[in-house]
Formats: C-alpha cells, structure tokens, sequence
C-alpha cells in the first residue's frame, strides 16, 4: 500500500467513527432516556443505555487515535500550509496552535473532574 492509500483507508475510517459517534450520541439525547426512568424505555434495540454510552466511548477513542494517524500522515501537508500563511512566523503560530490545543483538552479534562 502506498502512504496515499493508507490516508484514503483512514479517512474513510474517520468518516465510519464520526458518523457512528453522532449517531450513538443523538440516540444517547434524543432517543433512549436518561434519569430515574425504570423498565424497558432504557434499552435501545435490546441494548441498554449504559452500554450505548460506553459504545460512544469506545467509538470517540478510535476517533481520537485515527485522527492522530491522520495528522501524522498529513504533518508535511500542515506544515507547508502554516509556513505559506504565516510566513517568517510560522514556528510561533504552530506553537501557540499547540497550546491552545493542549489548553482545550486541559480545559476540558477539569471540567469533567469537578
């Protein structure tokens, strides 16, 4: 397999996780009910709400690590696009690209501890 064909199976593979991510999620909103409500209105196609969450765990990970192979796939592509819009700072908006990043997650992980 050529590097093209491997970002071709991967975004493909990107496309599958995201689709299925929002679909588990908007079941997870919209369709199965959330709360004290007891009996069979908590399963979904015979599969009960926690294990649908845990389903769109699953499937955020396997997104999180495809997109990770993407960026490393596509890391050559990134940086000549930063060096043509940013010119002699390219080095610095990568960075602060960076932390801004690693700021949201950071964010987002203290949110989800309090």
């Amino acid at each position: 397999m050529t590097r093209g064909d491997i970002k071709y199976v991967v975004n493909c593979l990107l496309f599958v996780v995201l689709s299925s991510t929002a679909a588990v999620g908007l079941l997870l909103a919209f369709v199965i009910p959330s709360g004290p409500v007891l009996g069979p209105e908590r399963f979904f196609l015979g599969v009960h709400r926690h294990v649908w969450g845990r389903f769109h765990l699953y499937l955020a990970v396997t997104f999180l690590g495809l997109l990770v192979i993407h960026l490393w796939l596509s890391w050559g592509w990134v940086f000549q696009m930063t060096r043509r819009f940013f010119g002699e700072r390219w080095k610095r908006a990568l960075l602060v690209l960076g932390c801004v990043w690693l700021l949201v997650l950071l964010l987002g992980w203290l949110r989800l501890r309090l």
